[in-house]
């Protein structure tokens, strides 16, 4: 796989195709297996990822803990805002919705960590949905996805304990926006465009779950991560381009996460986790966890 992104455009360009067909090419090369059976996988994680929409959506579930559940419906259904009708507020609820899935422990697709799994589905889905997007644009875009994570996990990290919710949610948001700029028809060079937007707005971010869960605040970074890969795909669509090349920005991405304090490295010992109603909260799920046998 490329460990490149401006590699893999020059490449692109040169051919003159997208940068899914590129990965595909590559990613079949790597896995000795046909391009057909890759977008075989990528056609099932599809699947996986609308069915964690649609559950979550639902609006019954809760996690073990208590503390998440229910939010996705109610960006769905609750009373109007600002947003309401809009494929904003719809991407929104998606991210939110998958996010609720997994903390009440339910199916879904790592893309790229299951902390950071709600942004890359809902920005897709809710697009090609407000678009009427087919499967094979769809298919095409999680490719391009995998690339730019791939070339993430190469040269940073996309771990919270390496690097803060930067290398997940923030790496999530990167391949989001690429991969939908590809899939709204922009060219190879937008798509890192969109990355590198994506990516410089949430660096920095720590990864500081309560009680270490991958509940709060995991779940609505997940949200927030998703607009902001919105506000990168416009600004990319829009033919803004960013001045630093999307590989130096998850080069920088690394170097911070790198440097991160150990606190806001996924241990629970700073940020949110560290706030007292954080802490509290945290105290009394262990203290039910351990009423219930747990």
């Amino acid at each position: 796989m490329y460990r490149s992104l401006a590699t893999a455009i020059h490449d692109a360009e040169a051919r003159g195709v997208t940068l899914s067909t590129v990965a595909l090419e590559v990613e079949a090369k790597d896995q000795g297996r046909p391009v057909g059976e890759i977008r075989d996988a990528l056609r099932r994680a599809l699947v996986v990822m609308r069915e964690a929409v649609d559950r979550g959506l639902v609006g019954d579930l809760k996690s073990s803990s208590g503390l998440v559940g229910g939010d996705a419906a109610k960006l769905r259904t609750g009373p109007d805002g600002p947003l309401s009708g809009t494929p904003f507020r719809d991407v929104l609820a998606r991210a939110l919705a998958v996010q609720e899935v997994n903390a009440a422990m339910g199916v879904i697709v790592a893309a790229p960590t299951a902390g950071g799994a709600g942004v890359l589905p809902a920005v897709l889905t809710g697009l090609a949905s407000a678009r009427g997007i087919d499967d094979e644009r769809l298919i095409d875009a999680l490719a391009t996805a995998g690339l730019i994570g791939a070339v993430v996990a190469d040269r940073a990290s996309l771990s919270g304990a390496e690097g803060g919710c930067q290398a997940e949610t923030g790496a999530a948001a990167g391949m989001a926006a690429g991969a939908a700029v590809e899939m709204l028809g922009g060219t190879p060079r937008q798509v890192g465009h969109a990355t590198a937007l994506a990516q410089q707005g949430t660096l920095g971010l720590v990864c500081d779950p309560l009680g270490g869960l991958v509940e709060l605040p995991c779940v609505f970074r997940n949200a927030t991560g998703a607009a902001i890969a919105l506000a990168a795909i416009e600004m990319a669509m829009a033919g803004i381009e960013f001045a630093i090349p999307a590989d130096e920005v998850i080069d920088t991405m690394g170097e911070i996460g790198a440097s991160m304090d150990v606190r806001y490295r996924e241990t629970a010992g700073g940020g949110l986790a560290a706030t007292p109603t954080g802490r509290r909260l945290a105290k009394e799920r262990l203290y039910d966890l351990k009423r219930a046998g747990g």
